[in-house]
């Protein structure tokens, strides 16, 4: 698959960019076999090297986790267009997999990753969100309101309710084993899963190198997973980069809920 113009264009434009059916029946069936083997094997700790959420299952470190999140993270379709958002300078902030619980109240505020806005360097954040599942307007999908990235404001200091429906919001939806690439400044939240199965996705959170990572890498990847990486996955995950660990090693962590 190459990227095209129109897929460059919208994502500067909208916000956000939509692969469709890009990850293959293969490597959808690995990543939700390997995805529910965690969740059976780690319970009630699932997620928590990160948080945990009311009404939705959460898996974490997921790089450490199994060889198919390695590939993800590198797909070069994928790098291309988070380089479009952010610039040839960019690292893995997080690997992270979300499931809005069936039945539940899972929708989330309005919110920009890391409550990050552009400063005078451009766009800090990019988020890519795997689909396991279809995502439809019934079970969880994505809202956005498409060009809110070039607004330069957070959704909590605008809006009088974060979690009301806006009047710009759309939903993306797309079948299980698509992609979509959003630049992570768009106003954005999962939505109630109103049916009776789950709604799980992987999100593919990228940043600045100049920007903490959400989760440090250096410090939750075991000497081993480290020492079978490739050199191009070390340098996308600032495993050898001394400026991350002067940033990462007290100021990752971070959620963009409400900050």
């Amino acid at each position: 698959m190459m990227v095209t113009d129109t897929q460059r264009r919208e994502l500067a434009d909208t916000g956000y960019t939509v692969l469709e059916d890009y990850m293959g029946q293969a490597m959808l069936d690995r990543m939700r076999a390997r995805v529910e083997q965690l969740f059976a094997e780690e319970g009630e700790a699932a997620g928590s090297e990160f948080r945990r959420e009311e009404n939705a299952r959460r898996l974490a470190n997921l790089v450490d986790k199994g060889e198919v999140f390695c590939e993800a993270i590198g797909r070069p379709e994928i790098l291309e267009l988070v380089e479009s958002v952010l610039g040839p300078e960019f690292k893995l902030s997080s690997l992270n997999v979300r499931s809005a619980n069936a039945d539940s109240a899972s929708l989330q505020p309005f919110h920009v990753d890391m409550g990050l806005l552009p400063d005078e360097k451009g766009y800090a954040v990019c988020n890519c969100v795997w689909m396991l599942d279809d995502f439809t307007p019934e079970n969880g999908s994505l809202r956005v309101i498409p060009g809110s990235h070039l607004w330069g404001r957070k959704p909590q200091d605008v809006l009088p309710d974060v979690y009301a429906t806006h009047p710009d919001e759309i939903l993306v939806t797309g079948r299980s084993g698509t992609v979509a690439v959003m630049n992570a400044h768009l106003w954005h939240g999962g939505t109630a899963n109103r049916t009776r199965r789950e709604r799980r996705a992987l999100h593919a959170f990228y940043c600045r190198r100049d920007i903490p990572q959400q989760q440090y890498q250096k410090r939750l990847l075991r000497r081993e997973t480290q020492a079978a990486l490739s050199g191009e996955l070390r340098r996308l995950l600032a495993l050898d980069d001394a400026l991350n660990d002067e940033l990462s090693a007290a100021g990752s962590g971070q959620s963009g809920f409400l900050r």
